[in-house]
């Protein structure tokens, strides 16, 4: 049997907002939002068609936050001048624009019942991560480590007390670094294995680049530190070099040579 479709809503784009230097804000909404079926985790993700000259594309982009009282969809786009496709759309659309979205999708929450939680990401899980941190218990412990630009994409963040949330900055924005800030010697690397690992259960939450993620912090933790499966959240959210589609075809690759 064909996998089934996601779910497609036709939203509205209700307006934009400027939330850091990197960071802008679109808010949907409109008769469309009585199609869009919310979940219950913290990294729910849409898959947006744009517009990219008389062609559509889609890009994959993590829900920030669903506002059921005033029917309000957040999607936070990260935004280098002209660069991409998506990130050029969110800065210069109209409200009044329809756009297609696809899903949800999604695939982790935070356990209430864990002693610690570990957040860790670049630019594009800062969406997922601040969700995260709002559905957290008040009597929660964790670290968070977000690894950005610079000072001015810092973002004010809702976090328990017992969880310490450390801003890394790169310097330069995440397709511009050079081999000294990138992969392994990315800050969020050593931000991650320079952290006092704590005693219990511990749940993890980590996605960013791929390269970066999947060959230097998922080995660590799922490895040295014996993090299992069921408690670990890993994965790229996107690869240097690549546009969507080929990072697609890259992971689906690798899922094959991993499978054997």
């Amino acid at each position: 049997m064909a996998p089934k479709a996601p779910k497609s809503s036709t939203l509205t784009v209700l307006r934009t907002e400027v939330v850091s230097e990197h960071f802008v804000r679109v808010v949907f909404g409109g008769d469309g939002f009585a199609d869009f079926t919310p979940r219950p985790e913290t990294d729910s993700y849409v898959k947006i068609e744009l517009p990219a000259g008389d062609d559509t594309v889609v890009r994959t982009y993590t829900v920030r936050r669903v506002d059921r009282a005033a029917e309000e969809i957040w999607i936070d786009f990260v935004v280098h001048g002209d660069e991409g496709i998506a990130g050029p759309w969110a800065r210069s659309v109209q409200p009044g624009t329809e756009v297609v979205l696809r899903g949800p999708g999604a695939g982790y929450l935070p356990d209430p019942a864990a002693d610690f939680h570990l957040l860790a990401g670049d630019e594009t899980a800062v969406p997922a991560i601040a969700a995260a941190l709002e559905s957290l218990p008040a009597h929660a412990s964790g670290a968070v480590f977000i690894e950005v630009a610079g000072e001015s994409d810092e973002l004010d963040l809702i976090a328990p007390a017992g969880v310490t949330v450390t801003w890394l900055h790169r310097g330069v924005a995440a397709g511009d670094a050079g081999p000294d800030r990138i992969d392994g010697n990315a800050p969020l690397v050593s931000a991650v294995r320079e952290l006092r690992w704590p005693d219990g259960d511990i749940q993890v939450f980590v996605h960013g680049e791929a390269e970066t993620v999947m060959k230097h912090i998922r080995p660590y933790l799922r490895k040295e530190r014996g993090v299992p499966s069921a408690r670990a959240s890993i994965s790229g959210y996107w690869r240097r070099g690549r546009t969507e589609e080929g990072f697609r075809t890259w992971k689906r690759e690798l899922s094959e040579i991993e499978a054997g």
